[in-house]
Parts: structure tokens; C-alpha cells; sequence
């Protein structure tokens, strides 16, 4: 086993690194010693860490080997090469950059170093200057590498410890947001708490007082912690490692001499303008303008400075609905007119009325929105019909909770009628939040048209539909096995059954349980063969069924049980005798070979009770208790008797062993019960033909599914397809409208409730009893009737939406023009409960399919891949993310849901773990790009919500961009009527109206495609890389002399015509994934045509390729060619620090069409670069001297002037230095890998980083003398 020694100091951030690495690879977790290693190991310092059996070849010493040779065995080290060097660069950045400077501010507090107040300050500046650099890569992340912890987080993490504990104060950390909450999630993973405990950031910056780790003191019982060897009372320190803190003490040194060299430079006056001001956060404006609902918002008053989505989403939304936007009748005299355009109809999936919308839901509307819209602007007739599902059993359980909670009542106690009112109450209660929430993300759904699956008219449908497919036969009573929930007493279907995996023996919690129920354990026992000595031996993971088997299988080729054909076994409880059968199905490697059959609890024993006509003997009533067995297990609880049975066999010596079996437990994902096979008689669904018809749709090209890579799931469940059981033993729900008749006459024998016979189905009971008294040929006064109690499966109702919301059966406008649909859009999970049963039942009763395509989106977990639930406390609501909210609030939100306590304390700490500091405000837009730009990833999103605030900065980056182009356009500006090439364009505006038309392409055929990352990469590149970045700098020049001449009027004319097409364009292109940010911006343009453009953005039209077809690739060439040229030129101007000074730049040029294109192309080099001037140089002419070199393309290099502009004595004085330390380390590099047993005793992948350094050292070397010889050139 693995040794570690660290330090015992508290606050000794090396060993606490390495502590907290241990911490993430479990398996092979270190022994942990706070003392000196052995001198024997000739080990440096702590942290250490002895592999095996402690010889020299096995001692890492120093935290960054230490901690990632742990860091590896965690698998926290990146998961590819390209990870591990951005874990290893930021290794390096917290060892270089971080722990130097903390250790200045830190170490004067500490008592370690005297305090001197002006250093101290600079020194404060100093870490503060790094951690905003720090702070601003985070901005976009949750973790420093990848998506989860790595080795990154932990080194920066330790290293900001100490200035977290004892600098930062609460001012501070307001400026370091992003920086802070990184932070707190890190030192919240169990790990770090392990290690760290919890942690109290600072109040107030004061001396510290030293501690003593009580940890430590507690002989190794839990890991602590050593910087500064010399404050713990340790044992005395060896002559190497005093020597090692002499080093760092004259480095710390001459690293306080150099601030104290800066503070002196701050205090001398200055010349250059004042640094920019510090970023700001982005601040909350809302709008507050009296606006009554549905009129149009104020857009002539001034756009605030910064873009908030509390301003721009205000107002808008009531004005769309109320103007009629988003109604398919918008702009037509009738629906029924002919629309070359086309239609585009789609229903959304609807959602369950239980509560509230998640993520996912959130993720379904971004999509199915930015389609309608898209739609909706190419100018077809456009309807998203929305709707509400009434949610069968999650409601009932809602309801059923809230009434005990409150009332202390079960509905059993109210009884039905008033029990399904109570239902009512609550759904007219709660049910409108949905709505709001879908209004709240901009859903443009048309709200005159929306449905609940228990109205008047989609009832009517799903009624007729029943009593039609069954008095065709296709739906039909039966006795078969369904997933019973014992604790609901109903049915449920497959989707409603969660499959938990256990990989041995598991304690689980079952509901009506005091104490947890074992699982994950195979029990062998024996069965006597009747008539002999011999004994058959079988296995089961549910010994309880025992008492319901009724035979024993075999396989029919097994050799060891041929002489058992035609023999019995005898049941060990009862007088049952059982048959040997010999049936295919048995795997005769696994076990014994024999398996004991259960038809009436098993799905495969049930078909195998079937096939050879086995008895079927039912040992649970409703409510899980046993039924037909001998005493004692009569009547005992389900679980109570697997106990008894147990040790019934123990006692009658027929128990043979138990041993740990992986296996997979069925779970309500209602009740948490644990769902039982058992043989209900239930009403049915005929599938066989009607999944052969919905296969053969899709094989023949006549509905499209897409992505394609769900055809073999579509193929595999439509070709193997069973029949659908669709009763629920529930209160609320469609009840079902079958009657069970009895004859009152001696000549009709009495019917059985499974003898589909003696049942009839009506639209009324009288309807119902002239069917019977047809049927049985006696008058109606002999027939009496009972109405099933069940009620239908809630998926029954959603297979018929997409018709049954325009009124079929009958007749209507609507049908006749929305039905047959165009897309059905949802997430790939229900393809088969929801999808595949819209298409066979559409197929069935109207005869065409309900839509042409499916579109499959992913399915959104939380980011750590977990599946959204409530019990996980992170479920989040969308308005959450747009409004944002504490983490107090998040708490708030668990205390008014159905959670039970414990559930609701673990959801808790979820939720502070990954919401330290709540959720930030982000708002509606920036939520929707984000989920569309996220559906890239495959089948499955790991949807972090910090990150969706990236696209809320881009949304200001939008708003800035449109208020600076809008003040160049001026007050005066009018755009022509329509947006065209006048042929005075400059290069500049070619270019970028060439990316436009580019951007338009690609949108309009990512739009075809539901590529919706592709479009959204698309619409951010133009507006953030190309017109904000490029354009507008580099016509910058072009307004500034405008009014110089009439031929500089005549150039900013046509440019201002460019930039509005830019902007108007643009937006369009934007609208269907932003509409609220693209409306507020899109309001304050001038219009083309005043009196007759449509009134808002969301009903213009959408640009198109064939309109903006200036695509040109050469132009494009060229300005990637002149893009290469600036970025060199820039890259050069960093390296030699020129930020304010402008410097002449020559561009050799390999021949003259290089030169002609640099010529074309000056103003634009010039501005972008921010050089004096640009001078062509064909490749003879030569370059003056005093020019820094660097290589732009393999036709242009670029010399920058730097002669004059530099203090080139001070440099090479700095490049000299430079290269002495350069040229110390690599020579200490190669003395170490020169030693003989190098080789041997260093691991690999120390001696590969070692390689990377040297060559990293050289590169450094040759750039460094290649500079000092351009330096050398000016002198």
C-alpha cells in the first residue's frame, strides 16, 4: 500500500492538493502520515509519496508529481492529451503565476515575514490583477478542464485557498463572480469537504492567528495538511530541505524587491491616459413605461446603456398575442384559401398539468418556437397548437398526497365523483402555470385553439375512438400479467417503470416497509421428484413466488435431465405436484440448468405456462398480500413472507445457498414501490397489424424520422411490437365506457369478468344496453349493467391529440386543413409511448398518417449526465434560469413540493452543490440559444447552467453592437426600398455582405435540416467575429472622414447602407431563436417601407439565399488572406508590448498579385492592425533594419518597425536574463536525465513531461536569441 506524507500545518496548500487528489481515486487511496518521510528516501519536502514498498525507485516528492501521478489513478488528469497538457498548463499556471503572489500577501499575515504596508498593498494589487485574468476564463465555465473536476480545478483551487480564507473580502469577491463561484463549487465537491472541511471565506482582511489542527493532532485519523514546514512543531528539519527553504526565501525576496520596484513607478506621475475602467457586472434595468397589456411597448425613448432582459422581455409578449401573430388566420381572409407558401402545422407534446415545466421541457419549446417562427416568416399558413395532458396517475398522486397532507383524508374517504372534483379544484388551481411558463419563454402558440385531454371535445374523441376499435375487435379484454404498483393498486405502463440496476446485495426502501427489503440475491433451493431420492435444484431473486410455482423447466437437449421426462416434483408446502417441462427458453448454462416456473408472476414463465398449459395460480391480492397459500403465509405482506419462505426451507433442509447476484429491480416511478407481475383482467390494444402499417410508413419513405439513427429502435419495437394494455385503476382519467352486462334470464348463463363476451360499449348506457339486448336477443328491461371502473392510459388519449384537438369525429374547418400535421418534434425517450402511438391510431381511425416527419431532440440531464428529477433537487424551472434566483429560493421551492423530508434534504444538498450561489439571471433569449445551440451532443445533454450565461453576454455584445451602429447611422438616415448591390461597394462592405449571404445560406439549409447548432454557430459568427469585430472597426475610418470631400460623403453613404443591411438582416436571421432582444433592437431600425412593412419582426419575412446572393469566395479569400496578415501583426505588437505606440509595418510580398491585394486591401490592414502605415514590398526589395520578423502565410511576411519606438538596450537586457534562466533550466534538466538510473527509476510519464519541458525550453531558447538578434540589428 501506498504511504503519504504531508504536512500537519493547517494551512499548507501543497499538501492539501495532494490530500484532496488522494481523495478522488478511492481504490487505491494512500495511507496518509503527517510526519517527515524517512531520510532514507532522500525526499525533498511535502507532500511525498512512497509507492510500494518504499525503495528510492518508488518516492514521488513535491506536490505537482504527487498530486498527478493521483490525479491519473483518479482518471482526474483530462480524458485525452489534448486535456492532460490544459490540466499540466494550469498545474503550472497555479505553481508560477497563483502561489507566488498569494504567498506575498498571505505570508505577512501569517507572522511568517514582516509586514511592510506599502509591499503589502502592491502585492494585494498584484493578486487581485491575476485573479481578474482567472476570473475572466471562467466566464463561460463550469470547470477549468472538460465538464467535471480534473486536476486543474484542484491545483488553482488550493492555491486561491489561503486569499479565499484570508484576503479576499466580500467586496472582492463581488468583483471575482465567476471566479468565486467556481471556487465554491469546487470546495463543496465531497472531496475537497472531506479534506478541507467547511470553509469560511473572509470578512475582513486581519493577521491570522495560528492554529492547530486538531486533525492532525488525532494520530492520522483525518488527512491535514504543510507550506510552511517551519511554523509546524515538527521534528527538526534535515540540511537539504533548510537549503530548499533558503532558496525560497531569497526568491520571495526578490519577488517583494520587484513590487516594491512597481509600487514606486505607481507613485511617480503619469503621462498616458488613466486604465480603462473595471467591466461591470451586468446590471438588472427594467422597464417602466405605463404600458397597458396587448398595446405596443414605448421604442421611442432611448435604449438603456446595457441590454437586460428584464427591460427587453417586458410588453412584448401581450402585443404579439393580442395582434394576432401568432394565429394562422393572421394576414389571410380564411384559413381555407390556397397558400402557395404552403402549410406548417405541429401540436406540442402536451405537457402533464401536474405542476410545472423543467429544462427539458424548456429544451422541447426553444426548438419546436424557432421552427414555428421560421415557418411563420417564410410566409406559409403556420399553427402550433398547444395543449394540456391530464396526466392519469401522476395527478391522481398529487392530488391524492395534498389531500392527506392537508385533510388528513384518502379518496377512498371522499369517494369518487368528489374525489375527480377535488381533481378539478386543483387542475384550475395549478394548471395555468404551464401556460404562463410557455408564454414566459416566448412560445408562439396559438392560445384560442388550446386543449386539455379531459375536455368536453377531446373526450368526445377519445370515447368514439374506443367504442369504434372495439366493436371492430382491435381492442379486446383479457387476463393477462401488467405491472401492478401495489402501493397505487393500478396498472402502469412501461415508461412509468423505472429499471434500477444493483450489482449485488442492496437494502432498498419499499413503501408499507419499516424496515429496507434485500435484492440483488440468488436463492438456491430444492424440489423432491416424486417417487425417488433424487432432488432438482433451482434458483430464484424472488423466493416468495415459490408458493405460485406450478412446474419446473428444462432444456430439451440437456443430458443431465433426460431421464426426468414424464416425472413430478412435490411442492414443499402444499400437496401441489409440479411437471418437469422440457422448453427451448432455458439456458442450460446458467445455474443448474432447471428453472422453477410462476406463469401467473413472470412474463417469460407466464409464456411458458402458456405454451404447455401449466396451471396459473395468482399468490397476490391488489394490495400485495398473499393469497391462495397454505398458513402461516396467508395473508402476510409480500416481502414479510420472502423472510418466512427463507426459513420454511431452512427448516424442511431443502434451502441450499445465497449469493450475491447483479440484477435489475423494477421501480414505480410514482410510488417507489416495487412493481409486481400479475394477472389482472385488463382491456387491450390489438397492435400486431396497426405496428405493421406504422413500420411499413416508414420503410416506404412516407414518414420520415430524423436523426435516421433512431430507425433501428422505430423497426425493432414496430416489428416485435405487443399488445397494448390500456386500463388504469384510477379515479382520474377518461373512465372507460364498457359495460359488463348481466342477463336476467335462466336461458343466458352468467358471464365471467374476463369473457370479452358479456361486454359492450356505448356512447350512453342506454346506447350500451341495446347493443347487449341485441346481442343476447332479449328485450332491454333483462339486461343490467355495470360501467368498468378503470379508466384509460393516459398515452390512449395523447395518441389521438393531434386530431382529436380539431374535433374528429367530426367535420371541421380545422381538420380539414391541419390534419393530416407536418412535424411531430420531441425528445427521442417517447418515440415509442407517445410517436409510434399517434401513427398507428391515426393510421387506424382516420386512415393518414398525423404528420410527415419526426424530429427527435436529446434528451437533457443536469451536468453531471443525471436525469432530471425532483428527488435529485435538480429538476429546474426555466423561469429560474430567465429571472435567476438564490440558492435559499431554490431550498423554498422543495418545501412546497410532494418530496417527503428525507427526499427533500438530499435534494437540498444537490442543489448546493451545484448552485452554491444560486442560479444568475441569463433571460429568456440567451436560455433559448443556449438549448438549441446544445443539441449537438448526441442522443443526451449535459446541460450546465452556468454556461448559459455566456449567451446572455452575447446578447449585450448584440445590444452594444446595434446602439454603436445606430448613432453612426444617424438620425436622418433612410435605407433604400429594397437591399441590393449599387456597384460603389468598398472591400470592406463586399465582405461582409458576402458573410451575410453566406450566413443566410447556411441558416436557411440548417433550418431545412434541423441542424440547430449549425445555425446557431452561424448567426454568432456574423454577428460577433465578422461585423462586430471586423466590419465595424474597419469602417471606423470611413465615417471619421466623412464629411472631408463629396466623394468620402458618397463612400459613407454607401456604407451606412451596407451596415443597416447588416443590421436588418441580421436580426432576421436571429429572430426565431431570440425574439424578444431581435424585436426590441428590430423596433428602433428605420424601415425600407414604411407604410407597407409588417409591424413587427415576427412577421417579416425570414431572409432568403435567392434574395441575398452575394456570396463570393474569392472576396472571402482575399479577406482571410488580409485577416492572416492583421493577427501576425498584432501577435508581434503583444510580443514586443507596443499597446499604444502605432509603428510602420512593411509586407514582403512573394510576387505582384500579392502586392496589388495588400494595396487593396491598406486601409483595412491599417485600421484593424492599428499600424502607422503599411508598405508592399515585392520579394527583392529590401527590408529596413530594426524590423521584428514574423512569418503571416507562405505569401506575405511582415516586418514591424520597431527602431526608435523601443528602449532596445533595456530589452536585450531583459532577453539576456531571459536566456540565462532559460539556459539554468535546461541544463538542470539534462543533468537529471543524463544520470544513469534516470531510466529506471523515473516513471514514464514524469520522464515524457520532463522531455516536453526541454523542448518547450528550447523553442524558448531559439525565440529568445532570435529576438535578441533583431534587437541587436537596431543598435
Amino acid at each position: 500500500m501506498a504511504t503519504l506524507y504531508v504536512s500537519p500545518h493547517p494551512d499548507d496548500f501543497r499538501s492539501l492538493l495532494a490530500l484532496i487528489a488522494a481523495e478522488f481515486c478511492p481504490s487505491s487511496c494512500p495511507r496518509t502520515l503527517t510526519e517527515d518521510p524517512p531520510a532514507s528516501l532522500n525526499a525533498r519536502s511535502r507532500p511525498t509519496l512512497v509507492l510500494g514498498a518504499g525503495e528510492g525507485d518508488s518516492v514521488l516528492s513535491g506536490a505537482s508529481a504527487v498530486s498527478w501521478y493521483l490525479a491519473l489513478q483518479g482518471k482526474r488528469a483530462g480524458v485525452d492529451t489534448k486535456q492532460q497538457s490544459q490540466v499540466w498548463q494550469w498545474l503550472s499556471f497555479a505553481d508560477n503565476e497563483l502561489t507566488p503572489v498569494s504567498c506575498a500577501v498571505i505570508f505577512p499575515l501569517m507572522g511568517m515575514m514582516g509586514v511592510d504596508k506599502k509591499l503589502q498593498q502592491s502585492s494585494r494589487a498584484e493578486l487581485m490583477r491575476v485573479l481578474k485574468v482567472l476570473d475572466q476564463v471562467l466566464e463561460p465555465r463550469t470547470f477549468l478542464v472538460g465538464e467535471s473536476v480534473t486536476l486543474a480545478d484542484m491545483a488553482v483551487a488550493t492555491a486561491v485557498l489561503l486569499p479565499f480564507k484570508y484576503v479576499l473580502e466580500p467586496s472582492d469577491r463581488n468583483v471575482l463572480i465567476n471566479l468565486t463561484r467556481w471556487f465554491t463549487t469546487c470546495i463543496n465537491q465531497p472531496q475537497f469537504l472531506k479534506v478541507l472541511g467547511k470553509i469560511a471565506l473572509c470578512e475582513k482582511m486581519v493577521p491570522v492567528t495560528p492554529k492547530t489542527n486538531a486533525a492532525a493532532k488525532a494520530a492520522n485519523a483525518s488527512p491535514a495538511v504543510d507550506s510552511a514546514d517551519s511554523t509546524a512543531n515538527g521534528p527538526p528539519k534535515t540540511e537539504a530541505q533548510l537549503k530548499k527553504e533558503a532558496k525560497k526565501r531569497e526568491k520571495l525576496e526578490k519577488f517583494q524587491q520587484k513590487k516594491e520596484m512597481e509600487a514606486k513607478k505607481k507613485t511617480q506621475p503619469q503621462t498616458e491616459k488613466k486604465a480603462k475602467p473595471e467591466k461591470k457586472e451586468l446590471g438588472v434595468i427594467t422597464y417602466n413605461v405605463p404600458t397597458v397589456p396587448g398595446e405596443k411597448k414605448d421604442v421611442i425613448s432611448p435604449l438603456p446603456d446595457s441590454y437586460s432582459p428584464q427591460y427587453v422581455e417586458a410588453a412584448w409578449y401581450p402585443w404579439w398575442e393580442k395582434q394576432g401573430f401568432f394565429k394562422p388566420e393572421y394576414g389571410r381572409k380564411s384559413i381555407s384559401e390556397q397558400n402557395p407558401r404552403g402549410i406548417f402545422m405541429m401540436c406540442i407534446p402536451p405537457p402533464n398539468v401536474t405542476g410545472s415545466l423543467h429544462l427539458g421541457h424548456a429544451l422541447t419549446n426553444a426548438i419546436q418556437d424557432s421552427l414555428t417562427r421560421w415557418h411563420r416568416m417564410r410566409g406559409e399558413t403556420t399553427l402550433w397548437n398547444p395543449g394540456c395532458d391530464h396526466a392519469g396517475i401522476a395527478t391522481q398522486v398529487v392530488v391524492e398526497k395534498k389531500l392527506m397532507r392537508e385533510r388528513g383524508m384518502s379518496r377512498h374517504d371522499l369517494g369518487r365523483e368528489n374525489f375527480v372534483q377535488e381533481v378539478w379544484k386543483w387542475k384550475n388551481e395549478k394548471g395555468d402555470r404551464i401556460y404562463h411558463q410557455l408564454k414566459k419563454l416566448g412560445s408562439s402558440l396559438d392560445w384560442d385553439r388550446a386543449c386539455f385531454t379531459m375536455d368536453p371535445k377531446l373526450s368526445n374523441a377519445v370515447q368514439e375512438s374506443f367504442i369504434r376499435m372495439h366493436d371492430e375487435g382491435v381492442i379486446y379484454r383479457s387476463k393477462r400479467l401488467v405491472n401492478w404498483s401495489c402501493t397505487l393498486n393500478s396498472a402502469i405502463s412501461d415508461i412509468e417503470v423505472d429499471k434500477k440496476e444493483l450489482t449485488g446485495r442492496t437494502l432498498l426502501p419499499v413503501p408499507g416497509y419499516k424496515e429496507k427489503v434485500e435484492f440483488g440475491v440468488l436463492v438456491s433451493f430444492a424440489y423432491k421428484v416424486d417417487g425417488s431420492d433424487e432432488e432438482v435444484i433451482v434458483a430464484t431473486t424472488r423466493i416468495e413466488t415459490m408458493l405460485g410455482d406450478t412446474a419446473v423447466a428444462v432444456h430439451p437437449a440437456d443430458s443431465r435431465y433426460q431421464h426426468l421426462k414424464g416425472k413430478v416434483v412435490l411442492h414443499p408446502f402444499c400437496d401441489r405436484k409440479m411437471p418437469i417441462v422440457f422448453d427451448d427458453f432455458v439456458d442450460m448454462s446458467f445455474g443448474t440448468g432447471a428453472v422453477k416456473i410462476t406463469p401467473a408472476h413472470d412474463h417469460n414463465d407466464y409464456e411458458v405456462g402458456e405454451r404447455h398449459n401449466l396451471a396459473f395460480i395468482n399468490i397476490l391480492d391488489e394490495n400485495g398480500l398473499l393469497i391462495n397459500v397454505p398458513p402461516p403465509f396467508l395473508g402476510m405482506k409480500r416481502f414479510e413472507a420472502r423472510k418466512a419462505v427463507l426459513q420454511a426451507l431452512k427448516d424442511r433442509g431443502q434451502f441450499k445457498e445465497v449469493k450475491d447476484n447483479p440484477m435489475v429491480v423494477p421501480v414505480c416511478s410514482r410510488s417507489k414501490d416495487i412493481v409486481e407481475p400479475l394477472m389482472k383482467p385488463q382491456w387491450y390494444v390489438s397492435c400486431a397489424e396497426m405496428g405493421k402499417q406504422a413500420a411499413d410508413a416508414v420503410r416506404e419513405g412516407r414518414l420520415k424520422i430524423i436523426p435516421d439513427h433512431h430507425l433501428k429502435t422505430w423497426f425493432n419495437w414496430m416489428d416485435n411490437i405487443r399488445d397494448w394494455c390500456i386500463s388504469r385503476q384510477l379515479w382520474w382519467g377518461h373512465r372507460i365506457p364498457a359495460y359488463f352486462v348481466t342477463v336476467n334470464d335462466a336461458s343466458v348463463k352468467p358471464g365471467e369478468d374476463m369473457d370479452g363476451h358479456y361486454w359492450v360499449s356505448g356512447r350512453s348506457e342506454e346506447e350500451a344496453r341495446e347493443k347487449a339486448a341485441k346481442r343476447f336477443n332479449v328485450p332491454t328491461d333483462k339486461i343490467t349493467l355495470r360501467q368498468d371502473e378503470d379508466v384509460l392510459d393516459t398515452w390512449y388519449s395523447s395518441g389521438i391529440f393531434p386530431f382529436s384537438i380539431f374535433g374528429w369525429p367530426n367535420e371541421t374547418q380545422d381538420l380539414n386543413v391541419f390534419y393530416p400535421g407536418t412535424l411531430l418534434e420531441t425528445g427521442h425517450d417517447i418515440l415509442f409511448f407517445w410517436v409510434a402511438r399517434m401513427v398507428m391510431m391515426g393510421l387506424k381511425l382516420t386512415g393518414k398518417l398525423p404528420f410527415k416527419e419526426v424530429y427527435l431532440h436529446a434528451v437533457v440531464r443536469d451536468a453531471h449526465g443525471r436525469k432530471m428529477s425532483k428527488s435529485l433537487g435538480n429538476v429546474i424551472d426555466p423561469l429560474d434560469v430567465i429571472t435567476g434566483i438564490s440558492l435559499e429560493g431554490l431550498h423554498a421551492q422543495l418545501k412546497d413540493s410532494n418530496l417527503d423530508p428525507l427526499e427533500v434534504e438530499k435534494a437540498k444538498q444537490g442543489q448546493k452543490s451545484d448552485y452554491p450561489n444560486g442560479i444568475p439571471e441569463c433571460g429568456t433569449d440567451a436560455l433559448r440559444f443556449a438549448l438549441c445551440a446544445y443539441t449537438s451532443q448526441g442522443r443526451d445533454i449535459n446541460l450546465d447552467v452556468n454556461r448559459i450565461l455566456g449567451y446572455r453576454h452575447f446578447c449585450n455584445k448584440l445590444w452594444n453592437a446595434v446602439k454603436f451602429a445606430m448613432k453612426t447611422l444617424g438620425d436622418n438616415f433612410v435605407p433604400t426600398e429594397k437591399a441590393q448591390l449599387c456597384g460603389e461597394e468598398s472591400v470592406s462592405d463586399r465582405w461582409i455582405l458576402s458573410r451575410l449571404s453566406a450566413a443566410v445560406g447556411l441558416c436557411d439549409a440548417s433550418f431545412k435540416a434541423y441542424d440547430f447548432p449549425a445555425i446557431t454557430t452561424a448567426i454568432y459568427n456574423f454577428w460577433l467575429y465578422e461585423l462586430c469585430d471586423v466590419y465595424l472597426e474597419s469602417v471606423k475610418p470611413v465615417f471619421s472622414k466623412a464629411e472631408e470631400d463629396s466623394s468620402s460623403q458618397r463612400q459613407a453613404l454607401v456604407c451606412r447602407q451596407t451596415l443597416y443591411t447588416c443590421l436588418e438582416v441580421g436580426l432576421r436571421l436571429l429572430s426565431p431563436l431570440m425574439p424578444f432582444v431581435t424585436e426590441e433592437l428590430y423596433q428602433r431600425l428605420p424601415r425600407r417601407r414604411p407604410q407597407c412593412d409588417p409591424p413587427s419582426i415576427s412577421v417579416t419575412s425570414y431572409p432568403e439565399p435567392e434574395e441575398f446572393c452575394w456570396h463570393s469566395e474569392e472576396v472571402d479569400r482575399d479577406m482571410e488572406f488580409m485577416m492572416s496578415v492583421v493577427k501576425t501583426i498584432r501577435s508581434l505588437r503583444a510580443d514586443y508590448n507596443l499597446t499604444k505606440t502605432r509603428a510602420d509595418c512593411y509586407l514582403q510580398c512573394i510576387d505582384s498579385a500579392t502586392v496589388s491585394l495588400v494595396q487593396k486591401y491598406t486601409l483595412q490592414i491599417q485600421t484593424l492592425s492599428y499600424s502607422q502605415a503599411i508598405i508592399p514590398l515585392t520579394a527583392n526589395q529590401p527590408v529596413p533594419e530594426g524590423c521584428a520578423v514574423a512569418i503571416s502565410s507562405d505569401r506575405c511576411t511582415v516586418n514591424l518597425m520597431l527602431k526608435g519606438l523601443i528602449d532596445v538596450e533595456k530589452e536585450v537586457a531583459k532577453l539576456m536574463t531571459k536566456k540565462g534562466d532559460l539556459e539554468k533550466q535546461m541544463e538542470k534538466l539534462r543533468e537529471k536525465m543524463e544520470k544513469s538510473d534516470y531510466k529506471e527509476k523515473v516513471p514514464v510519464k514524469v520522464q515524457e513531461q520532463d522531455a516536453e519541458k526541454l523542448r518547450q525550453s528550447q523553442t524558448e531558447l531559439e525565440k529568445v536569441n532570435e529576438a535578441m538578434d533583431n534587437f541587436r540589428k537596431m543598435m
